[in-house]
């Protein structure tokens, strides 16, 4: 296939937090707001004069520092965020926007918070919303209240940012347009010869988290129009299909070494993944706008910090409808190191979706940072070939 006029553009924007595109808007005088997961809204970071910063800490592979403050026995996604503070990654934040979901994450903004030096910026302040372990009504009226006090009124009071309910429907109307594009591009990938590959889907979706929305989004549109007439190569490079589920991945080199071994990443179940960031927030009638937040956020979560048995049931089973929906042939559950939440998940994952939905299941753990490639390598070579052996013997039936 031809290659995509600006993935080398947003390549490049990937390699810092503090890319072009951030400086341009920090430029403009808008507020970069930092986040680490999908329970904080990145809609109600990107009202009027603000945009969201998804915290990502690339090229970070040894969080020396950091370990000294947080263990080595942690995850090293939270180190290598609080590694790259440390270095001075993150002074273009004006305040972090922090959640308390991810254990390791939510020390990482308390080292943000109580060490006041890291983030050389005068105006920088952190601010932390509890997020419910249930999806219910009184669930949803507290984490309402919570995104009131602890998102809108603290930038309000301390910013003097509009939070009007007509600057929240104005930020919800340009979340839904990023949504609708990112999820239109997407949908080349259920075809049975995409003409989008995962790794480019990754990047694209990635700077969409990464980077100020209102200076990507013409991109994002003409890449839209570019699939359209993109005709996928006469014969498929990869052997097979599978959808890649599991914790925190902002890596697209990741994906870009399973596609090397000849899987092609069709579905992204993981954090930082399109699936739940990139739907649509709806709002129903006779709801507020943050109501409508507050509910979507909430109920479309597949975090697997939601513990009780029908919602473990539901991931398995979304997980399942996804792969048949993408036309995947397999699943990979990647888990980072030490992360509590899909230690658990992945184990899981690997019995009940062989087992109960009849997938071939690849279940690694692995760093933040890939530094194992050969054996990963051999993983996914290993899972390709089964997938092969497993498609003959069907057809000999």
């Amino acid at each position: 296939m031809r290659d995509l006029k600006h993935l080398i553009y947003f390549e490049d924007l990937l390699q810092e937090a503090y890319n072009d595109l951030v400086r341009q808007a920090k430029d403009d005088g808008k507020l970069a707001l930092g986040y680490t997961c999908y329970f904080m809204p990145e809609v109600l970071l990107d009202l009027p004069g603000c945009f969201s910063s998804r915290l990502r800490a690339p090229r970070c592979s040894s969080p020396d520092i950091a370990t000294y403050y947080m263990s080595n026995r942690t995850c090293h996604y939270g180190r290598a965020l609080f590694e790259r503070a440390l270095e001075g990654g993150f002074n273009y934040l004006d305040a972090d926007l922090a959640t308390e979901t991810c254990t390791v994450t939510c020390r990482f903004q308390e080292h943000l918070e109580r060490m006041p030096d890291v983030i050389n910026n005068e105006k920088f302040k952190v601010s932390f919303t509890d997020v419910p372990f249930k999806k219910n009504e009184n669930s949803i009226v507290h984490y309402q209240k919570q995104l009131q006090v602890h998102v809108l009124d603290f930038l309000r009071d301390n910013y003097g940012v509009d939070t009007s309910d007509e600057a929240i429907l104005e930020a919800i109307e340009r979340h839904n347009e990023i949504c609708d594009l990112v999820r239109a591009i997407g949908d080349f990938r259920k075809l049975d010869n995409p003409t989008i590959t995962g790794y480019e889907f990754a990047v694209i979706n990635l700077v969409t988290l990464a980077c100020p929305k209102y200076l990507i989004i013409d991109k994002l549109r003409e890449t839209l129009e570019e699939l359209k007439t993109r005709e996928p190569d006469d014969k498929p490079q990869f052997r097979c299909k599978v959808l890649l589920a599991g914790s925190e991945n902002d890596d697209p080199d990741f994906i870009k070494l399973i596609e090397s071994c000849g899987a092609l990443v069709v579905c992204d179940r993981y954090c930082y993944g399109a699936v739940e960031a990139r739907q649509r927030i709806e709002i129903l009638p006779g709801e507020t706008p943050l109501r409508a937040i507050a509910r979507h956020y909430l109920l479309t979560s597949q975090c697997t910090r939601f513990m009780e048995q029908d919602e473990m049931r539901h991931r398995k089973k979304y997980i399942a409808d996804l792969a048949k929906e993408y036309k995947a042939d397999g699943i990979i559950v990647a888990s980072n190191k030490f992360c509590e939440y899909w230690s658990y998940e992945r184990m899981i994952d690997t019995i009940i979706l062989k087992r109960d939905y009849g997938y071939p299941v690849c279940s690694i753990e692995k760093e933040y940072i890939n530094t194992a490639s050969g054996q990963l390598r051999t993983r996914f070579q290993a899972f390709v070939e089964s997938i092969e052996i497993k498609k003959i013997q069907e057809a000999a039936k």
